[in-house]
This record gives C-alpha cells, sequence and structure tokens, in this order.
C-alpha cells in the first residue's frame, strides 16, 4: 500500500528492533512491495497467501493472540517476511494453527545463502526477547532452512528440531485414474469398484462439486451439516473453513466436494487445487450411511476428476499420518518444529540444562544395557 493510498486511513504502528525488522499487527499494512512477496504466493501455495493470513487473524487465533509480520530489511524492497503470532502474554510463535500444513518465512526470489543467514540472524535477535520461541510446519527438504537457522544460532540462540506431522502425496502427472487405482492396495481396490458400481446405478445418490462462489452458501450449509453429524470432534475454530472457502472461491482454488442421497448430504470434502496439486484439508462422512462407504465414494470420486479432467500433478492428503491415508497414497514428507531457545534467560537455560540432563541420562543408560558393547568399543 503506498502512503497516498493510505492517507485518511489509520495504519497499524510499526515499531523497529534491535534486530532492524519493521513489525506489523496486520498483513493488509504492509508496504506495497511486501505485499507483492504475499501476493506472489497466491495461487502456487495456499499456506503462504494473503487470503490464508487473513484467515488465520480473523478466524484462526485464541484469545489474546494478535499477527506479527516481521519484515527485514526495514527499508526498501523486503527479502523476508516472517509471519508470527505473539501470545497475550508476549511470547512469539510461528504464525500456524492446527489447520497448517506448511509453513516457511517469505523469501524474495533468488535469494542467495549470505542474505538469507542475515535475515535469520536478524529474527534471533527479535526471538531473544523471550525464553523459546517455537516454529512449526516447516517442510523439511526447504533448501533455505540450513542457513536461515545458522542466522539464528549467530545471533546466540540455540536451536533444537523436532518432529511435527508426517504428510502423504502422490504424484499423478501423466498417470491415468486407471493407473492410478491399479497402484493401489487390492482391498481398496476392490471397495471402490464395488461402490462406485452401486452408487452409479442409485438414481438417489448424487456428488456435485462446488468451485467458486456459485452455490458456495448452500455447500458451506452442507459441509457443516455432515461435519456436526460426523465422528470428528468439533473444531477449535467453527469458523476458520467457512472464512477460508469464502475467501478463496474468487481464486477458483477451491473444490467442496459433496455426496448427497435422496438429498440428504452424507459426505463433504474440503480440497485445494493450485500450481497442479490438489490438497484435502478436511473430509468427514455421516456413520449413519456406513453401508454407501461415503467417504471412500466421495475421495474416489474426487481423485478421479482431479487425476483425468483437472490433470494435477500431485494429491497431497495434508496434515498427519491418520491410518487411512497410506491406502491413497504411497510417499511420505517430514514437516519439523524447531525451538529458538535463549540460553540468557532463566527459562531458557531451564531447558536447554534439561536437554543435556535428559540427555546425560540416556548416555548412561545405554552404557549400562551394554556394557560389553561398550568395554570392547574402547578397548
Amino acid at each position: 500500500m503506498s502512503r497516498s493510498g493510505s492517507r485518511g486511513r489509520r495504519r497499524p504502528a510499526i515499531r523497529r528492533t534491535a534486530g532492524g525488522l519493521a513489525l506489523f499487527s496486520d498483513p493488509r499494512a504492509l508496504p506495497a512491495d511486501a505485499l507483492a512477496l504475499l501476493a506472489a504466493r497466491e495461487g502456487r501455495c495456499l499456506f503462504g497467501s494473503l487470503a490464508w493470513y487473513r484467515t488465520v487473524i480473523d478466524h484462526g487465533l485464541g484469545a489474546g493472540e494478535t499477527g506479527c509480520f516481521a519484515v527485514w530489511p526495514p527499508h526498501g524492497p523486503p527479502d523476508a517476511i516472517f509471519p508470527l503470532m505473539r501470545a497475550a502474554q508476549g511470547d512469539l510463535r510461528s504464525l500456524t494453527n492446527p489447520y497448517s500444513c506448511v509453513y516457511a518465512p517469505l523469501l524474495a526470489p533468488r535469494l542467495g545463502d549470505d542474505r538469507i543467514l542475515r535475515a535469520g540472524e536478524a529474527l534471533g535477535v527479535l526471538c531473544r526477547e523471550a525464553a523459546r520461541v517455537r516454529l512449526e510446519a516447516l517442510p523439511e527438504e526447504w533448501p533455505a532452512l540450513p542457513p536461515l537457522l545458522e542466522g539464528v544460532r549467530r545471533a546466540g540462540l540455540v536451536v533444537r528440531r523436532f518432529n511435527h506431522f508426517g504428510n502423504w502425496h502422490e504424484p499423478v502427472g501423466g498417470v491415468s485414474w486407471a493407473g492410478y487405482l491399479a497402484a493401489r492396495p487390492g482391498a481398496l481396490r476392490e471397495t471402490m469398484r464395488r461402490k462406485l458400481r452401486r452408487v452409479a446405478r442409485a438414481r438417489s445418490v448424487a456428488i456435485e462439486v462446488v468451485e467458486g462462489e456459485e452455490g458456495l452458501a448452500a455447500g458451506i450449509e452442507a459441509f457443516e451439516t455432515v461435519y456436526g453429524r460426523s465422528w470428528k470432534e468439533p473444531e477449535p475454530f467453527a469458523s476458520f473453513n467457512p472464512a477460508l472457502m469464502r475467501a478463496i472461491s474468487p481464486l477458483r482454488s477451491l473444490r467442496l466436494g459433496l455426496m448427497r442421497i435422496e438429498g440428504e448430504p452424507v459426505a463433504a470434502q474440503f480440497w485445494i487445487v493450485e500450481d497442479g496439486r490438489a490438497t484435502v484439508l478436511k473430509l468427514a462422512h455421516d456413520e449413519r450411511f456406513k453401508a454407501y462407504s461415503p467417504g471412500t465414494v466421495l475421495t474416489a470420486s474426487m481423485l478421479r476428476r482431479l487425476i483425468d479432467e483437472e490433470r494435477v500433478r500431485e494429491i497431497d492428503f495434508g496434515r498427519g499420518d491418520d491410518r487411512y491415508k497410506s491406502a491413497w497414497a504411497s510417499r511420505r514428507r517430514q514437516r519439523i518444529g524447531v525451538l529458538l531457545i535463549n540460553p540468557r534467560r532463566p527459562r531458557g537455560l531451564i531447558i536447554v540444562l534439561g536437554e543435556a540432563l535428559g540427555a546425560g541420562r540416556r548416555a548412561v543408560r545405554s552404557v549400562l544395557a551394554h556394557p560389553r558393547a561398550t568395554s570392547r568399543a574402547d578397548s
């Protein structure tokens, strides 16, 4: 947003930190060149887009939590934007929630490792104000992660990595539905063939896909009806999924799949299609209609459409290692988290010392459990 365009409007305050970052509480307040970094993700990665972060801030944060967008450098075209969340007590963490499938700071195109390292150092200086900062849902394979974390270490923080969740996916570029089906486990193939034949013969069964704003209100109502009747736990943020559907429907990346029996919704799936990738965010079915296997039928119907008609190159089953996913996808990626710990703060020092004590105990137990092997190794 230019200065002239903001005339007459109240802009959120910006403060400079010792690390040289500009902080904004809302992505809509970012200057035009920083907004361009977010805009570049639109249609390529929902989870780093303006639509995503606006929805998270408006519908996906807890009481007292606020957004915090740290921009580096603070003047001129930005090299990096760190979407963060500040808790009520002031602690920082990544701007993620239970719906985030992947998270990464936004970096300018073709940014060299030296600039990434300096951006990481600025982030580290900002994070020194807390004892611990938790970043979640990071892609383990992200090339920028090593230099970024090296910069954080140079700022004096201790970095501890942990496994967060798995992401199951299947490459389907150049593969037909028949080819995809042939690669699935035999029991799933037989279930799909049998149930799909039954659905094809039944006049009372209908499957529809909402792609844009037309029919969206009725589609959201059906989605929420199914979800309320399913085995799923209540959503932590009840308005998040409907708000996200409304936010992305103008972008034409929404695929809201619905299965109805005699007009009643019995299964619903929330998919995102962008840049050749189809990601399922939420799915549910009504257990009263399990004789029809509505979850399996709708998944198969959506996949057949996505593979044969939309020609996506990858199917992505989103967040988590739910048991059913390995039948539909053969590959797994690791999403990791990192703890950025400040040992100069009492609570941070306690965390570091506790880790060291735990590692020492594990080493002693290993020696006691295998004394002969240890003796031979030392001889």
